[in-house]
């Protein structure tokens, strides 16, 4: 609940007004929650692999390969490459740690619409394809994925499904 606020609190702090929902009188709390979901994108394909029509398919046959675990140089890091290849398609990535939920959030580059490869990683210095965890720290990662139409998808693995050298 509190990731839904930090955005207005942030926003409030520095002087940016929210938009006032348009919500019929008397409309039920529900309601109004629903105006602050994002509205699906459109799903006209592009052949540029931009939209969940296009990299869902995708991602659902690869998704035995969605992360990868390595322990490099006394740490373990979680790789996102695979999906952070669809990124276009998606508008979130969460993730979980040994049975928790996915509610850690990572942060993808965003897409580069203006190019014939939007899903290309130009700014690996900014956006690492991995986050670093202490040593043998990863038991579990459950992934889930939000595409570009509000779909979500989710899947839980093993260390040892997603180990590599």
């Amino acid at each position: 609940m509190f990731q839904l606020f930090l955005p207005y609190l942030v926003g409030t702090a520095l002087g940016i007004a929210a938009p006032v929902p348009q919500v019929a009188p008397g409309a039920a709390p529900a309601a109004i929650a629903a105006q602050a979901v994002r509205v699906p994108e459109p799903q006209v394909p592009t052949g540029l692999f931009t939209t969940a029509t296009e990299v869902r398919p995708i991602v659902d046959a690869t998704s035995a390969s969605w992360v990868a675990v390595r322990l490099y140089e006394g740490q373990d890091l979680l790789y996102f490459t695979q999906l952070l290849s669809w990124r276009c398609g998606l508008w979130d990535i969460h993730y979980g740690l040994n049975g928790a939920a996915p509610t850690e959030r990572f942060d993808m580059e965003p897409c580069h619409d203006d190019s014939l490869t939007p899903n290309a990683m130009t700014d690996v210095e900014h956006f690492l394809p991995y986050v670093t965890l202490p040593p043998d720290s990863i038991q579990s990662v459950t992934v889930e994925v939000t595409y570009d139409n509000g779909a979500r998808q989710s899947v839980t693995f093993e260390r040892a499904q997603v180990q590599i050298n």
